[in-house]
């Protein structure tokens, strides 16, 4: 079959033999054909020969996302089949009646821009890129064999779209509508879901792992949950036996959902104080009445979209872990966490070390913290690895 090819500049496709799967537009010299957005096209080096295929973006800074790094190997809805089972076969341990993971994890799956999350007996898939939006029909009837569903949902409304030149996707793509609040199970906790108007898919799957860790430090201390959606973080806590949990959201929607899920799980909220405001002056107003609390979980948004942002959010994060620094009882337990990409493990260590310097405290780092199993980072591909966490102990 007769393809189109992208001939790189030359010396620039040393990252594509190491296997990173982004071309970027400034290591092109020139694209011979015509390719549509999300073709496969061939990636050649600057002397003709093709080292890999990848799908075409013309709109995106990444103008190739590689399918394969075989030259021999076609792009066909059987090799797509072939990696959906895979990812789905590598998390078969993980599924089960209720619960909630990450099927496909986009580029360290070998899917670049797909992600595809099961709650209970429901799909969430976004399709991030020109190339799975070009096979989207097909992917998602492979999704419906692979892995039997009552539903399977599109969330494609982030920025990243935006960026490949496509415009939002939302809706049902096959199957039933799922509940307005579908009810999934974490260990000994249960939550309910919103598929259709939750954050990312939903859920903050990533950090399933980080809220049983919670479990270690929170028995019996005031616990103070920062950023806490639906309140995932406050329920490992009690669960755990936390004594208090004083939770801060400004969303007024996550804290009913918080709400109902401490219903769900049994506890009357007595032990629980929900606020709903900023994090940043709920927290000054503490420093400034002198409150202080024996566990801080700061969990916030993503602070960098891009390069171009990490400076103010590195003043972000400082600010933030500056102020819970400061409300920390001494031999008091900080868990900490950044899931912007762009900001780097090393950086964000220095980040969290400045603000305690700045607190005038001394701590340790207890635990290094990231994604759990079922979102992989490819050892090619260290922009997978957006969730650092630490554990502080003051």
């Amino acid at each position: 079959m007769n393809i189109s090819s992208v001939m790189l500049k030359q010396d620039r496709e040393k990252s594509v033999l190491r296997r990173h799967p982004w071309v970027f537009s400034g290591a092109i010299e020139r694209v011979e054909g015509t390719p549509k957005a999300g073709e496969t096209v061939n990636v050649c080096a600057f002397d003709g020969s093709v080292i890999a295929k990848g799908a075409y973006s013309p709109s995106s800074q990444i103008m190739v996302r590689i399918w394969t790094f075989n030259p021999e190997e076609e792009v066909t809805p059987a090799l797509l089949r072939s990696r959906l089972e895979q990812a789905v076969e590598r998390r078969r341990h993980l599924i089960s009646e209720g619960t909630a993971c990450r099927l496909v994890n986009s580029e360290s799956d070998w899917f670049p821009g797909l992600i595809v999350d099961r709650y209970a007996g429901f799909l969430v898939c976004e399709f991030l890129t020109t190339g799975v939006d070009f096979w989207k029909e097909q992917i998602v009837a492979m999704l419906a064999e692979v892995m039997p569903c009552s539903g399977i949902v599109e969330r494609s409304n982030t920025d990243a779209r935006g960026k490949e030149g496509l415009p939002p996707g939302e809706g049902l793509l096959a199957g039933t509508e799922p509940p307005g609040a579908l009810e999934i199970t974490e260990g000994p906790c249960r939550f309910a879901v919103d598929l259709r108007s939750g954050q990312k898919t939903g859920f903050y799957l990533d950090q399933r792992e980080n809220r049983a860790l919670l479990a270690q430090y929170a028995g019996g201390r005031h616990v103070l949950d920062c950023f806490a959606y639906s309140g995932a973080f406050t329920i490992r806590a009690l669960k755990s036996g936390a004594a208090r949990v004083t939770q801060v959201e400004s969303s007024a929607d996550a804290v009913q959902l918080a709400k109902h899920n401490l219903d769900l799980n049994g506890f009357d909220g007595a032990n629980v104080e929900q606020i709903t405001g900023d994090a940043f002056q709920v927290l000054r107003k503490f420093r400034d009445s002198r409150r202080q609390f024996d566990l801080i979980v700061l969990d916030p948004p993503k602070f960098a979209d891009s390069k171009g942002h990490l400076e103010r959010a590195c003043r972000g994060y400082k600010d933030i872990n500056l102020l819970g620094f400061k409300l920390l009882k001494p031999g008091g337990i900080l868990l900490t966490f950044s899931c912007s990409g762009h900001m780097l493990p090393d950086l964000f260590q220095k980040v969290v070390a400045d603000a305690a310097l700045d607190a005038g405290v001394n701590a340790q780092i207890v635990r290094h913290l990231g994604q759990p199993e079922d979102h992989p980072v490819a050892l090619p591909f260290p922009e997978g690895h957006y969730l650092k966490g630490l554990i502080c102990r003051v």
